[in-house]
């Protein structure tokens, strides 16, 4: 019972942060035409992809507009850090619990100064929707947006800590599925009746949420033995194993290639006009943006896992991959799986990102407008990492009455 009622105070304390961070989003910065905002921005790409992951915030410029992109930016550049800068990995891998604070408020100043960098960006971006733009309007939009940002990062933390799931991700979680609703009603349908449009999309998203699910839970397991696993009763022994995910950068490959894709497309500067020339062509999209999935793909891999510590860490048990020398080795074979696994896994992302735009020109019907196969990839991911995190509590719980 004492674990039950852990679990329901989690969930009860999730809920309420994530009910709290909702309605600030739509407590509007004093000062802004919000009626001109809203149908200037209508039609604007960057802005209504950013939407997606600030829950609409970027529409209304509320208190908590900024969202956890800054917390969520920050976080990346740390991991950056750390691979770049030798003294940052030595205070992560060798000092424990200090070294993991040390890291955190490393990030926790990062995210003020990033919330500071795009404060000052939304402050002078909006000085034709304010009625009345001056230094001391701007001064006061860039402590309120600032500070929303810092307490969407404690908010996060909190989830994290004291809630269930990871705070980051169910704030973005909330925010995708609270833009649903709005996003159903831009859907086209051209050809075909309701009735046989209904029966394509309710097809099209299981089969995204297929794809989905194997993206975000397949991996490989790479069977390691110990030196003290000898003879024949051993073989009756649970075998162990290294997972490794078929994607490990998640959904971030495809989200910051997107992000680059959209770039040139507002870009003023005629040195890259000839890029938005070959972007409009697209065979050349397509293969661009395939690339930057892949490239980012082997980016986020090379983040998340170091091969040179996994083959270490071996070596310290007394473990060894079978038929793999331990060693360099075996730092070359798991070299060789993961690039495996990171290039298939970066095709699938591939393909389903491109899925509702293959489907629209097969069916002619322009499904999944505003509901793009990113947002699924973070719906679904967060979705099995939180029932995940709610079964470990079950069975902990159901362990303890068995041993009681």
């Amino acid at each position: 019972m004492e674990k039950r009622k852990k679990l329901a105070n989690r969930i009860l304390i999730t809920l309420t942060i994530l009910f709290v961070s909702r309605i600030g989003i739509f407590i509007p910065i004093p000062g802004i035409d919000q009626k001109e905002l809203t149908e200037s921005i209508s039609d604007n790409t960057i802005v209504n992809f950013l939407n997606v992951f600030s829950g609409g915030g970027f529409s209304t410029i509320g208190i908590f507009s900024l969202g956890i992109i800054p917390y969520i930016n920050s976080s990346i550049i740390t991991q950056l850090l750390i691979k770049v800068i030798p003294t940052l990995e030595e205070i992560q891998k060798n000092e424990g619990e200090i070294g993991k604070q040390r890291i955190n408020n490393i990030t926790r100043y990062l995210t003020l100064l990033w919330g500071l960098i795009q404060s000052v960006s939304i402050g002078i971006w909006i000085k034709p929707y304010t009625f009345e733009w001056s230094t001391s309007f701007l001064l006061d939009c860039i402590i309120t947006l600032t500070t929303g940002s810092i307490i969407m990062m404690w908010f996060a933390e909190m989830i994290t800590e004291y809630g269930i799931g990871n705070g980051a991700s169910m704030l973005i979680f909330q925010n995708i599925i609270s833009n649903i609703p709005k996003n159903i009603n831009t859907y086209k349908i051209n050809d075909f009746d309701h009735r046989t449009t209904n029966l394509i999309l309710l097809a099209a998203c299981i089969i995204i949420f297929v794809i989905n699910i194997i993206i975000q839970d397949s991996k490989r397991k790479i069977e390691i033995v110990s030196s003290k696993q000898l003879g024949e009763e051993n073989k009756l022994l649970t075998q162990n194993y290294i997972p490794l995910k078929l994607n490990q950068g998640g959904v971030m490959p495809i989200i910051f290639a997107s992000a680059t894709m959209a770039i040139p497309q507002y870009a003023k500067l005629n040195g890259l006009s000839a890029i938005k020339l070959i972007l409009s062509n697209n065979l050349f999209y397509l293969s661009i943006y395939s690339m930057l999935i892949v490239i980012f793909s082997y980016f986020y891999s090379s983040i998340i896992l170091n091969i040179d510590d996994m083959a270490e860490n071996l070596q310290k048990v007394g473990a060894s991959i079978p038929n793999i020398r331990p060693g360099q080795e075996t730092v070359e074979y798991l070299k060789k799986v993961i690039n495996q696994l990171t290039f298939i896994g970066s095709v699938f992302l591939f393909i389903i990102a491109q899925f509702p735009l293959i489907l629209s020109n097969i069916t002619k019907i322009n499904l999944l407008q505003g509901l793009g196969t990113t947002s699924l990839l973070i719906l679904v991911g967060v979705a099995i990492d939180t029932a995940k995190q709610i079964q470990t509590y079950i069975i902990s719980e159901q362990y303890d009455n068995i041993m009681e």
